[in-house]
């Protein structure tokens, strides 16, 4: 797998957590532990497409 499609695979992830959290956030049954997990792993997403982006 290239670098660059690896990069997207990671954006594809993240923009589907993104949509995860999103309806999270929306649903009064979603745990606050369960939303910020999802926000750790976007971030540990975005760092990672960030450092090999550049």
């Amino acid at each position: 797998m290239s670098v660059a499609s690896h990069v997207e695979e990671l954006r594809r992830k993240h923009q589907v957590l993104s949509d995860a959290v999103e309806k999270a956030q929306r649903s009064p049954g979603a745990s606050t532990m369960e939303i910020t997990e999802m926000k750790r792993e976007k971030l540990r997403l975005k760092e990672e497409i960030s450092r090999l982006s550049h």
